[in-house]
Order: structure tokens, then C-alpha cells, then sequence
């Protein structure tokens, strides 16, 4: 992988004022095709090209400034948020692999959001440091869910209400009563007014963490090809590749080397030869399989 870092002067906003003047340099930067992504990306991975990753980012900012308003609700500056999000779009061009047949804003956006979300809840006084993913969970969705229950704004839970969000999110019942408290107690921060007119709440500004209708479509119908081209690609190896590999890589509970062994009476060498081999063939199969089907861009 490479090492290099990413060092792009990137616009920057001065205060909120500067946001609209911010927002009309970005959009000069050009947007990319697939055919000129993928190229660049390869250009990043395999030599290290710093002009490349530039442009990468660059043509990514449009998704940095449109996710981070989003957040402005938080009562954070702008200019915070979007230099965060800048960030987790760095770190997203650094590990992007064109290979994978994804686009790079799909990958690029739960980077961004990633990061924007550590800096809210670092800067928040309401959810100390060293915040559990439990309480994240939380802090970013119980008012929605407490809206879909019709449960009371303020004050305690009733036990059926946390009964029904410890099991929607999957946290212990202690930690949605702790977290209720500290969002809608005597501590509501959150529900403070926003502006001099008082018609709205910070609360009423928090985003839906998870993906909008179209991004999650785009993402399971690349999701659905995958698949689709593991399915076939797999026919290319015999039996037994086919067996050691999924009993290797695509099983929740592997099997170990001394186990498959055992199972066909030649030595741990050897099955980890069969399994690297059948991977490497694989891997050589979906990415044909995906140029034929012009899920990749050709070169």
C-alpha cells in the first residue's frame, strides 16, 4: 500500500460568512468520469502520483461540503466541520482500491461521515471522550426512534420504550436510559432554541447517519454485481480449490490449516499453496468478468 501522504492545498473557509465563497471554488473544480477516476486512482496506488490524489480529492470536495452541512445543526462551525470531512475524504482517497468496482464517493462518504461524526462527538459536552459505539448509536438516533414510538420529548422512558430501543440498536437497557438523561433531562442541552425566534431546536437539525435512498440503492446494486460475479468466477475453480477456499476465506468460522489437512490427507504447505492459488485465480476471473461487463473502466 502506498505510504506517501496526501498534502493538498485545499480552499479553505474563513468564517460562515465566506461559506457561499467557498462553496463557488469548489464547484470549479471538474468532476471526474469513471474512465478518469479509475485511471487516476491506479496513477495514486501503484506509483505514488501525488498530482493524481490531488485531483482525486479535489473533484470530492462538492460530497465533503454537502455531507458536512448536515451537521451544522450541532452548533459547530462550519468551517470545522467541512475541514474534518476534508480529512476522512483524504484518508478514503489514501485506501481506495479501483479495483473493487466501486466509485469512489460511495466509499469516500463513510469516511467523511466517520470523521465529521468523531469531531461532533469530541467537541459535544454531553458524550465524554472515549465514547462507546453504543453511546454513538445513540446520540445520533434516539430521537428519531423516539419519535417512530411516540414517546415523550422530555423527561424518563417508559420500559416498554426502552425495552423497544435497546432492541432497535442493540445496546444494553442502562445505556439508553443514561444517554435519554443526558439528551432530554434536566441537561437538554439539545433542545435548546435555535436562533432568536425559538421555532426550532439543535435536536430538530441531527442528521440520519445512515445512507439516503439513492446512495443505498447505487450501493446494493454494486453490492448485488459482485456477488453476482463471485457466483460465477467461482466456477472456474474444481472442487476441491473451490472447498478449501470457501472453507479459508468466505466462511464466518474458518477452518484452519490443520484442520483441512486432515480432512484431505496432505500437508498444511500444501493447503495453503491450493488456497493461494485458488484465490490469485479468483481474483484474475472477477476483475475479467467485470471488465467484460463493463463494470470497470478498460485501460
Amino acid at each position: 500500500m502506498n505510504t506517501k501522504t496526501i498534502n493538498t492545498n485545499l480552499p479553505s473557509i474563513a468564517s460562515e460568512g465566506s461559506l457561499n465563497s467557498y462553496l463557488a471554488q469548489i464547484k470549479k473544480f471538474p468532476m471526474l468520469s469513471s474512465e478518469e477516476e479509475y485511471m487516476l486512482a491506479k496513477s495514486w496506488k501503484e506509483r505514488g502520483n501525488l498530482q493524481s490524489a490531488q485531483k482525486l480529492v479535489t473533484s470530492h470536495l462538492r460530497l465533503v461540503a454537502k455531507i458536512a452541512m448536515g451537521y451544522r445543526g450541532y452548533g459547530l462551525p462550519v468551517s470545522e466541520l467541512v475541514s474534518e470531512g476534508n480529512i476522512g475524504l483524504m484518508q478514503a482517497v489514501k485506501k481506495f482500491d479501483p479495483e473493487k468496482g466501486f466509485r469512489l464517493a460511495t466509499y469516500a462518504m463513510w469516511w467523511i461521515k466517520a470523521s465529521i461524526q468523531e469531531y461532533v462527538l469530541r467537541s459535544w459536552s454531553l458524550v465524554k471522550m472515549g465514547t462507546t459505539t453504543a453511546q454513538k448509536k445513540l446520540f445520533f438516533n434516539l430521537k428519531k426512534i423516539k419519535n417512530q414510538l411516540s414517546a415523550s420529548e422530555i423527561g424518563d422512558l417508559t420500559p416498554d420504550h426502552v425495552n423497544e430501543i435497546s432492541k432497535r440498536l442493540d445496546v444494553d437497557k442502562e445505556e439508553v436510559v443514561s444517554m435519554n438523561r443526558r439528551l432530554y433531562g434536566k441537561e437538554k442541552s439539545l433542545n435548546e432554541p435555535v436562533g432568536d425566534e425559538g421555532s426550532t431546536e439543535w435536536q430538530d437539525w441531527l442528521v440520519d447517519s445512515k445512507l439516503d435512498q439513492e446512495l443505498k440503492f447505487s450501493q446494493d446494486q454494486e453490492l448485488a454485481k459482485r456477488k453476482k460475479l463471485m457466483d460465477e468466477s467461482m466456477s472456474i475453480l474444481n472442487p476441491r480449490e473451490k472447498e478449501i477456499l470457501t472453507a479459508r476465506r468466505l466462511s464466518d468460522d474458518a477452518s484452519t490449516l490443520e484442520d483441512l489437512s486432515k480432512k484431505y490427507k496432505v500437508s498444511r504447505e500444501r493447503i495453503r499453496q491450493i488456497e493461494t492459488k485458488a484465490f490469485e485465480k479468483l481474483q484474475k476471473a472477477m476483475l475479467n468478468a467485470a471488465k467484460s461487463n463493463n463494470l470497470l473502466p478498460r485501460i
